[in-house]
């Protein structure tokens, strides 16, 4: 059974950092694409990371979290992680893990929902001013 389990989230104040853990089972992370998503409050869920499949070293983050948040994938653990630094207060939402299920996956700029096949539950992240 395919299963992403998100974890990390919590509580920060503005200008603190978080690291958000996604742990996958029934499949091997290394041939997936996989992304971060949010959604706030009232507002639509956004990308906010994507991280090809391992045969590409290329990553997309859109502006608003260029320079602040990375992603990165621990084979060994089957876990993809985003590290979320300089919080902001407008980061805070319900964080999801997403994959890809295609080998060969090549991140695009805002790569849309719908080419992610697996999703996690989410895990809540809350930056407080």
């Amino acid at each position: 059974q395919v299963q992403l389990v998100e974890s990390g989230g919590g509580l920060v104040q503005s200008g603190g950092s978080l690291r958000l853990s996604c742990t996958a089972s029934g499949f091997t992370l290394d041939y997936f694409g996989l992304g971060w998503f949010r959604q706030a409050p009232g507002k639509d869920r956004e990308g906010v990371s994507c991280l090809s499949s391992s045969t590409y070293d290329a990553t997309w983050y859109p502006d608003s979290v260029k320079g602040r948040f990375t992603i990165s994938r621990d084979s060994a653990k089957n876990t993809v992680y985003l590290q979320m630094s300089s919080l902001k207060p407008e980061d805070t939402g319900v964080y999801f893990c997403a994959a890809v299920d295609r080998s060969g996956y090549l991140c695009a700029d805002d790569p849309p929902e719908y080419e992610f096949d697996y999703w996690g539950r989410g895990t809540q992240v809350n930056v407080s001013s």
